[in-house]
């Protein structure tokens, strides 16, 4: 079975948001969904500045947090890329405290995200963002195609910048959206080694194997499960805020007492 991928330029981006707009009117998002966002970013320090900008979309890891936490299956792997199934979505927000690039959002109360234009794609199309870029900057294919294509471009930008590399051929198991980076990844805000909670292992061991075991007895009871883990789930969220909240309150303490 073959992989696909997307191929994310940094170095040929030129912030024009043409895929930000075709993303959106091609998929037909509701209101307040996004799933591409660029934010323009200045690097070195002054007199030796060069500007870039910022492509934060799902990243599509082979190794897929979002997907190992979701308890009814909305998320899930294809052809390499992950998939979002909003039907079947409860709102949970586990994958939102999952995913190490800060990726899915919910919208309306369900899980929002790209989904590699699957109905597009499928039907022998391109991504509405990949059919507008104007610089070349986006391209979609093959996954092994796709990286020859990547180490190819580094190589070529690497004179100009030194530190030029390819990002998503390991991280994460390998990532569905393959970028050429003309800096480290730290530049662009992203991690050089994307990490999932702790709190995931706990899922995979205790309480997904559970919810699993549920399943076979009912349907209904599987719902039951659900919701009862969703509220479990925002009561651990509010827990470790307040914790949070305390730690730098009693440190400001401290230090006005210094």
């Amino acid at each position: 079975m073959a992989l696909y991928a997307f191929l994310l330029d940094l170095s040929r981006c030129i912030g024009c948001e043409a895929c930000a707009a075709a993303c959106i009117a091609g998929n037909e998002l509701p209101a307040g969904a996004q799933y591409i966002h660029l934010i323009e970013q200045t690097h070195g320090v002054f007199p030796h500045l060069t500007g870039g900008f910022k492509n934060h979309r799902c990243y599509h890891c082979a190794d897929a947090a979002c997907v190992k936490v979701c308890p009814t299956g909305a998320l899930y792997k294809e052809d390499g890329l992950t998939r979002l199934n909003r039907d079947v979505c409860i709102g949970c927000a586990y994958c939102t405290d999952a995913c190490p690039f800060d990726v899915p959002q919910i919208v309306d109360g369900r899980s929002s995200k790209c989904d590699a234009c699957a109905a597009t794609t499928k039907a022998g199309g391109q991504p509405w963002c990949v059919r507008t870029c104007p610089s070349d900057a986006l391209r979609y294919g093959e996954r092994r195609e796709i990286l020859a294509e990547a180490h190819a471009r580094v190589e070529a930008i690497r004179a100009r910048y030194p530190k030029a590399r390819v990002y998503g051929e390991a991280e994460a198991g390998g990532l569905g959206v393959v970028v050429v980076l003309p800096d480290a990844p730290e530049a662009f805000d992203l991690p050089a080694n994307p990490q999932t909670p702790l709190l995931l292992d706990v899922w995979q061991k205790v309480v997904q194997p559970a919810a699993v075991g549920l399943t076979g007895l009912s349907v209904l009871v599987t719902g039951v499960a659900a919701i009862i883990a969703r509220r479990n789930h925002m009561k651990e969220l509010a827990e470790l805020r307040a914790q949070q909240a305390q730690t730098e309150q009693n440190a400001g303490a401290q230090e006005g007492e210094r």
